[in-house]
């Protein structure tokens, strides 16, 4: 893969510059995001679309908040002869809604879809039918020869187009295409490699035949580029990152030599995506180094159960899994991020918690409680029939009931998931998690079960999911612990004031008011202006001694009671 020339900022036609004839255009989840995709079909307009056409195509990203009626307005102000659209789950509808403005009121532009919600099953997508053409799977390749078709035109061209998937050294590599305004405000996603040898039957990756790395020195060059030009964010999008060790442990190094810190404070944040059974020495003598905010890794468990593990094409040694988070948590300071996903075939609820109970016992910082989705084209839809599985057929495209788990249960795992969220994965409430999850006399207790009580509470109390207050969180949190769990009230009140003094809030939720008013002011934890729910969650390191402590205060409690 090779560099190509860094270009200017994107910017309105000009006196001086000439109105683009091509504009790649996405709309992104959050304006944070920034498209790597586009990117990579912007670097190698010229390389394979031919000299010149780089010059004529400019990068336009939304979000998805925006109106579609401007978002189009700004499309059309361009006066492009071809727009290409990036399509990916999150964004269909929203697009959709926009290709519908493009072609009502210019039908001579040419638009082109990919993106991979638009690689599979494309015959049965709207956004589909009122495209022009249609780039499956790769594009940095198909892209630009599509454009420089259609420019060149007339020439007859299919709708539905196959990309061509060449050697990963054909390609220019997109880094320059991240603008400065990028690097100061925005996440940067980079890529290692592309593919997945793994099969897991719900990821779009188990259509992958193996995995392609780039070129290590190349990319690395790249790296210290976007370095040098003062990026700090750095997110690998690579499904495997450690699937190769030596690769890994450059990669880590790299950053290791250039990390610094201010008033403890790192000046480097860089995520990966990890393979949950693989962690040799090389990587742990690495992963030791970083300092609290410096890293996160995102572990894919998505199930504890062999059985359903087997059925989905998932390999995984739950056992080397287990050590390897407990090294992670124990021994680093990496932020660690586990999956969990509700809803697969011939997974039940007893054996989902007990999953969910074995994975929150090994104490990583967030458990991101996913549901299963049916993405277009991944080989999951082959158990529709045998397990009953029924879909929402608009996206995302989540689970509504199987075989073993029925619709209201899947209701209720999705309030599950979304108060969860709210509650533990926030890292606002370390301590009152302590005492809504943690056994308070020494006897086991499911954590699973204790929340999905607190779940039910919560729905039948407010009937929302949505638009809560943290100081509204406090007292739901108290009325909880101390009405249906039934625990004193000044250990809950001690534990509530010390997570609301953590998180800087300056309101006074009911049930610490008078605690408050006698209280010095809230502090705010070090670092969480940079990394803020990070930050929180960097003192659960220690959760399982302040699960301890709490558990002695209770009892002492009830003693004195």
């Amino acid at each position: 893969m090779t560099r190509s020339p860094r270009p200017l900022s994107p910017l309105p036609a000009t006196a001086s510059a000439p109105p683009p004839r091509i504009v790649l255009a996405t709309l992104n989840a959050k304006y944070i995001h920034a498209s790597l995709g586009l990117r990579c079909l912007l670097a190698n307009m010229d390389r394979h679309g031919g000299d010149g056409l780089r010059a004529v195509t400019q990068l336009r990203e939304f979000v998805i908040q925006q109106r579609p009626t401007q978002i189009v307005e700004e499309l059309l102000a361009l006066n492009p002869q071809v727009i290409g659209l990036g399509i990916y789950i999150w964004n269909v509808v929203e697009t959709t809604q926009v290709l519908r403005l493009l072609k009502a009121l210019r039908p001579d532009i040419k638009v082109v879809l990919g993106g991979p919600e638009v690689s599979h099953e494309i015959e049965a997508q709207d956004i589909c039918r009122l495209a022009d053409h249609v780039i499956t799977g790769w594009g940095d390749v198909s892209f630009p020869k599509v454009c420089r078709a259609l420019l060149d035109g007339p020439q007859p061209l299919m709708k539905v187009i196959a990309g061509e998937q060449p050697p990963l050294d054909e390609l220019a590599f997109p880094y320059d295409e991240y603008t400065d305004a990028d690097i100061a405000k925005r996440l940067l996603y980079v890529e290692a490699s592309r593919g997945c040898p793994f099969k897991c039957e719900f990821c779009l990756s188990a259509l992958d035949k193996t995995a392609w790395a780039f070129e290590l020195d190349a990319f690395m060059a790249e790296m210290d580029a976007l370095y040098q030009r003062g990026a700090r964010n750095f997110k690998f999008v690579d499904r495997t990152f450690n699937l190769k060790v030596e690769h890994s442990v450059r990669i880590l190094q790299f950053f290791l030599d250039r990390l610094q810190t201010a008033n403890e404070v790192p000046n480097l944040f860089v995520h990966f995506e990890v393979v949950p059974d693989s962690l040799p020495d090389r990587l742990k003598e690495l992963i030791v180094q970083f300092p609290a905010g410096s890293l996160q890794f995102e572990v894919g468990i998505q199930s504890f159960n062999p059985e359903v593990q087997q059925r989905i094409s998932r390999k995984q040694d739950n056992l080397k899994t287990a050590d390897n988070l407990r090294w992670l948590v124990s021994q680093s300071q990496a932020h660690v991020h586990a999956d969990l996903i509700f809803g697969l075939p011939g997974e039940t609820l007893e054996s989902f918690a007990a999953g969910f109970d074995r994975l929150y016992a090994l104490a990583p910082h967030e458990i991101q409680f996913g549901i299963l989705k049916r993405l277009r084209g991944t080989p999951i839809a082959r158990h529709t029939q045998d397990f009953a599985m029924v879909y929402d057929p608009q996206t995302p495209y989540t689970i509504l009931q199987n075989s073993t788990i029925d619709f209201a249960t899947l209701q209720r795992i999705q309030r599950f998931a979304r108060y969860w969220d709210m509650i533990a994965n926030s890292g606002r409430f370390l301590r009152a998690r302590s005492l809504l999850l943690d056994g308070v006399d020494g006897s086991p207790v499911s954590a699973f079960s204790a929340f999905l009580n607190f779940s039910d509470w919560l729905w039948q109390s407010t009937g929302k999911t949505h638009e809560f207050a943290l100081e509204k969180l406090v007292d739901l949190l108290f009325e909880h612990l101390t009405g249906p769990r039934g625990m004193a009230e000044d250990t809950v009140r001690q534990a509530l004031l010390a997570d609301y003094q953590a998180s800087g809030a300056r309101a006074k939720p009911k049930c610490l008011a008078e605690l408050l008013q006698a209280a010095s002011p809230p502090l705010t934890p070090a670092g969480q202006a940079r990394a803020q729910r990070q930050s929180r969650h960097v003192s659960q390191n220690i959760h399982q001694s302040v699960a301890g402590q709490l558990r002695s205060e209770i009892q002492q409690a009830a003693a004195a009671a």
